[in-house]
């Protein structure tokens, strides 16, 4: 379960910064990729406050949509990125096992 939070303006809605605890850079720099595809960010960026603290902060800005609904939108291309590579690869293995002449892998010491 993901804890965050977001420090906003509530006038201002397309800036905001959200705090993400119990992440690192793994995260951080796949959804900082997805949000510089996206034509409605106008900045994005992450920072560790502290290699101790677990937590990532992600700073969005955008042209002018919320940027929470870009930064959601930013995550669902991840998770479709993410299944699109597990894809690809499940494919290369049954490929594999297909032309190897194998059923299985297991591997035997």
């Amino acid at each position: 379960m993901y804890k965050s939070m977001e420090h906003g303006s509530f006038e201002d809605q397309s800036k905001a910064t959200f705090s993400l605890t119990d992440e690192d850079h793994t995260l951080a720099n796949a959804v900082r990729f997805t949000l510089n595809q996206d034509p409605r960010v106008t900045f994005c960026g992450y920072s560790i406050p502290h290699p101790s603290d677990a937590r990532v902060n992600i700073r969005v800005q955008t042209t002018g949509d919320p940027a929470r609904e870009v930064l959601n939108d930013s995550c669902q291309d991840l998770m479709l990125i993410c299944e699109n590579v597990r894809d690809t690869f499940d494919k290369a293995i049954l490929k594999f096992k297909t032309e190897a002449g194998l059923s299985s892998m297991d591997i035997k010491k």
